[in-house]
């Protein structure tokens, strides 16, 4: 080849490149950060974008759920085009739809149709796919395996055996010179954790989801005052008064240093408390939260997050293959592997290497069909004003400043209110 030959091939092959490189767009997508959540999501949008030539842009938001909505919805209400793919909460596709692109186009049904069904149709408001299933969750009890055999107690499977047997052994701990070590601690700040914790105790005494389906309110029962008077005494007792305080990441902390009996978390705290580096490694167990009595029922609070599109994107194609591509099946498989972020594809929990590297996965299929949903659905764009005031509520007991019946039947009353006589 000639001179000549070889300076217009270079030069083509600059063009291609050059070419290229124009086409490749910039994905902003945001992230949450509990755990190794956000590690996960950036090796994963890498992953992506070094197979597709694309750039991706990786933003950390607020652990809190409630502060993550605030920042979102002032976003979006801007018509902000600076995030392209939005981690959303379970809770938020019918509060956001209009925001979000319809997806049910840019996914084949047979892929579609390998997620949980019902989380499929959580996320579809008037006919539009706003959000793609990426990982469920179950709120879930976490525990000494160590000091329940040393103390001879069982893994409770009522409150009240949880209270007594934390009581015992926090005691017996304390007279061998453990002073550090607290009974239960769980999520007890004023934020939507609050309310995932405090829905688990009401629903486990038979008292209901805050509103019912059928859009009555239903807070001020005999067994949902019993649930949280109940939690309430916990305080400074079994459980230190800083879990007032604490989100998932605070009771994991305390958990996972070797400071607790107990916590109540989702299954991400899993992996982390069976790291290398854990103070608790092989110490841990896991089961469905306790019943409020004979007569009540195991309830965890259903979670999960999806992957949306903001309808201001300017790399929309770009956004939804990014979603496409962290929704899949080997990906999902790799972040329950490494983070025990339970998938939305269904066969991956029949799975044999995935549950080998997450065992707890074989006993969280009946968790996560008795879960308790939050009643976003029946509260539509007033959930998150139905929640501020629920956890606000909830927090006043624990706190002291009131009476469980008081805070509940002033809280039925602002219900009231913000819906259309009692009802939805």
């Amino acid at each position: 080849m000639g001179l000549k030959s070889l300076i217009l091939a270079a030069a083509a092959t600059a063009a291609l490149a050059a070419a290229k490189t124009a086409m490749a767009a910039t994905v902003t997508i945001s992230c949450g950060a509990l755990g190794a959540e956000l590690q996960l999501c950036q090796q994963g949008a890498e992953a992506w974008a070094q197979k597709t030539g694309n750039q991706v842009k990786v933003v950390s938001t607020p652990s809190s759920a409630t502060e993550r909505l605030a920042l979102y919805q002032q976003m979006l209400a801007a018509r902000s085009g600076d995030i392209d793919v939005y981690q959303i909460d379970v809770i938020w596709p019918g509060l956001l739809s209009q925001h979000f692109e319809d997806l049910s186009g840019a996914v084949d049904k047979a892929t579609l149709a390998k997620h949980f069904p019902s989380i499929v149709e959580n996320n579809t408001v008037d006919g539009r796919l706003v959000g793609m299933p990426w990982f469920t969750d179950v709120g879930l009890l976490y525990y000494r395996t160590d000091l329940l055999e040393k103390y001879d107690r069982p893994v409770p499977t009522t409150w009240a055996e949880m209270e007594e047997s934390a009581r015992v052994i926090v005691e017996g701990e304390r007279k061998e010179g453990d002073q550090r070590l607290q009974g239960f601690v769980f999520q007890g700040k004023a934020y939507e954790g609050l309310t995932c914790n405090a829905l688990e105790w009401i629903d486990s005494h038979g008292g209901g989801s805050i509103v019912a389906g059928d859009g009555e309110i239903t807070v001020a029962n005999p067994q949902a005052v019993e649930a949280i008077g109940k939690a309430a005494g916990w305080i400074g007792t079994i459980t230190p008064q800083g879990s007032l305080n604490y989100g998932e990441e605070e009771a994991r902390g305390v958990f996972q240093s070797g400071d607790a009996v107990f916590m109540r978390n989702w299954p991400y705290a899993w992996s982390l408390a069976q790291g290398p580096d854990s103070p608790v490694k092989d110490k841990v167990g896991v089961a469905a939260l306790p019943k409020g009595g004979d007569q009540g029922k195991h309830s965890g609070t259903l979670g999960g997050w999806q992957l949306a599109v903001s309808t201001y994107s300017a790399n929309k194609e770009a956004a939804m293959d990014l979603v496409r591509y962290l929704a899949g099946e080997e990906e999902q498989k790799r972040r329950a592997m490494e983070g025990s972020f339970l998938p939305t594809i269904q066969s991956l929990y029949q799975d044999e290497e995935t549950l080998k590297a997450v065992p707890i996965m074989r006993e969280l299929v009946d968790s996560l069909k008795n879960a308790v949903a939050r009643p976003a659905t029946v509260t539509g764009d007033r959930y998150n004003q139905v929640s501020t005031e629920f956890f606000t509520a909830v927090h006043s007991v624990l706190t002291g400043q009131r009476q469980a019946d008081v805070a509940m039947q002033d809280l039925q009353r602002r219900l009231d209110r913000l819906s259309r006589g009692g009802r939805w």
